[in-house]
Formats: structure tokens, sequence, C-alpha cells
């Protein structure tokens, strides 16, 4: 299929501003709706976790103990590389006086004055639930990892994903409790715990981007668009790849092929012509945390080097 520089243009602009004043209204609603659990913001504002990102973030702490919470705007829209204004918002809601950790070996609970607390009647998830459906009713539909608020013409739909903190002490050795790698575990309803890594995600993506002369996340935009393209002409490929494994892809992608052209449909190919040449080095990538790998298996990688195959036959740019 055929791409005009205009076309390219068009699927390389950013979140509009009415989106992303959709994103606040919803982080602001998830927020009121927590104080139902006893929780206040101090009348602190909603501000951004980072400067040039969408990802809004608030504290908010128990006023009857010692809980605390950190909302925050996580995903495409949070890293400004959403391409589809009827996508989602992902709120992440942590718990932080309970987390889960990891040591390097000999280390235990006990070097770092943690003990382990016991278990409360409710999980953290049934509490924002409930809180939830007080102040939205029927529009909360409860989700295997999350809890999803649909949205209206206010504010966006939101998957709110309550969690609890992960620490990753491996590399302290001063058993400083404050010196750790901090990620979230999702306890899923099917049983499944899931360790992710938002926040280094949202400081990765921004640093790329700047350092790329704000191509990164153009060329994101870009490659989510095509995947899209792809999967309406029936490429099963693009379904077996996410938007974020994309993102995570162009990621590890050298900085200086984002800068060799300006013109977007050379920019584009040179992307196309790295991924290609450099085939056997996916199983080397990382997310754009820049710590999980992004295809642990040889299944994750067959299905990245298929897509890669497919998209360079996909995109012909219009002379």
């Amino acid at each position: 299929m055929k791409f005009s520089e205009e076309k390219l243009k068009l699927f390389a602009a950013p979140l509009s501003e009415t989106e992303d004043q959709k994103c606040k209204n919803a982080i602001a609603m998830i927020r009121d709706a927590l104080k139902g659990l006893g929780f206040t913001d101090d009348n602190k504002a909603i501000s951004r976790l980072y400067e040039d990102t969408y990802a809004y973030s608030i504290d908010m702490r128990s006023l009857y103990g010692s809980r605390k919470i950190k909302i925050f705007i996580q995903g495409s829209y949070a890293n400004n590389t959403n391409v589809r204004t009827q996508s989602d918002v992902d709120i992440t809601i942590v718990q932080e006086e309970r987390f889960i950790t990891e040591y390097r070996a000999g280390v235990t609970d006990e070097d770092y004055g943690f003990f382990i607390a016991q278990t409360p009647p409710k999980t953290f998830k049934d509490e924002v639930q409930e809180c939830l459906t007080a102040k939205f009713g029927k529009d909360v539909e409860r989700k295997n990892k999350s809890i999803k608020v649909h949205g209206n013409t206010y504010r966006k739909d939101a998957d709110t994903v309550p969690c609890i903190r992960f620490r990753d002490y491996r590399h302290d050795y001063l058993n400083d409790p404050s010196n750790f790698i901090g990620g979230i575990v999702i306890q899923a309803d099917d049983g499944t715990r899931i360790i992710n890594f938002p926040e280094q995600h949202i400081a990765n993506g921004k640093k790329k981007n700047s350092d790329t002369n704000f191509y990164y996340k153009k060329m994101v935009r870009i490659i989510k668009n095509m995947r899209y393209l792809m999967e309406e002409n029936y490429y099963v490929s693009a379904q077996n790849v996410s938007s974020f494994g994309l993102e995570s892809l162009l990621w590890n992608i050298p900085n200086e092929v984002f800068l060799k052209y300006t013109i977007y449909r050379f920019a584009f190919n040179e992307i196309i012509s790295y991924l290609i040449n450099h085939i056997p080095e996916i199983n080397q990538y990382k997310e754009a945390n820049g710590i999980k790998k992004l295809c642990p298996t040889k299944a994750d990688i067959d299905k990245y080097v298929k897509f890669i195959i497919d998209l360079s036959n996909f995109y012909e740019y219009d002379i």
C-alpha cells in the first residue's frame, strides 16, 4: 500500500487537546471516587509524572491510617503515542504501603525491617470496585486485570488497574529501604501475577523522544497506524503484536536511525530497513521500560519477525 508524505504526517500527529482534557477529566473522576474509601488528596493539583508527557498523576493518603495510594495514567495516552481516539485510557492505582519485594541471594525481609502484613478481609481491587460502583453505577465493569469505567462526552473510557507496589532490591547493597527499582504487581482474578514497570516506560520514552529530535514518538504513531491498517487488510501478524510491543520494538533502535531523515516517508523507510537488517538481534530487545525482555520466548520472536517482514511488504511510499 502506498503512503504519501501528507498521510504519514497525519499518522504521526500527537494527541489532540480535546483528548488530553478528557484524560485529565478521567483521572479526576477516579480520584474523586476514591475519596469514598477515606483517601484525601490534600487539595493538591493533578500534575504530570514527567514534563512533555500526558502521564497525569496524583498522590493520596488515608484520613484514618497509614494507607497511601498513587494514581497515574499509563500506556499510550501517558506516553502520547495513542493513535485511535476511541481507545481506553489506562489509569493505575497503586497501593504503596503494601508491597512485594525481590532481593539478591541471602537477603531477607529482616535485613530491611519489613514484616509480612495480615491478609485484609477485602482485596484492594474489591475496595476500588465498590467505590467506583458507588460513583459511576452501571458504567463500571470488572475485568480480569482491571475495572473498566465506561466514558461519556466528558471523560474517556477508563481501564483502572488496582495494584500494589513491587520493590526490586537486588541492586541495593546498603539495606536501604528507599533504594529500590519500583514496579507494580497486578493480581488478576484468574490468579495470574503480573509485574510491570510503567513509570520507567514513561521516563524512557520521554528521553528517547528528546534524544531523537522528537521523531521516536512520531514513528511509533506511524507504525501503530500501520498495524491497524494491516489488521483491516487481514494480516494475521498484525493481530499477534501489541501496540506496547511496537513502541518497545522501536525503542531498541539506535537514535541515529531516527535522525537520518526529516522527511517522514524516508524516515519510516529507514526504520523498516533497520528492523529487517537486524532481525537476529530481536531476541536481545527489551521492553521500553528497559527491564523486561520484549520477546522472552521463541514464539514471541517469531511473531515480531513475521510482523516486520509483512510490514516491509505492506509499506510503500508514494513518490
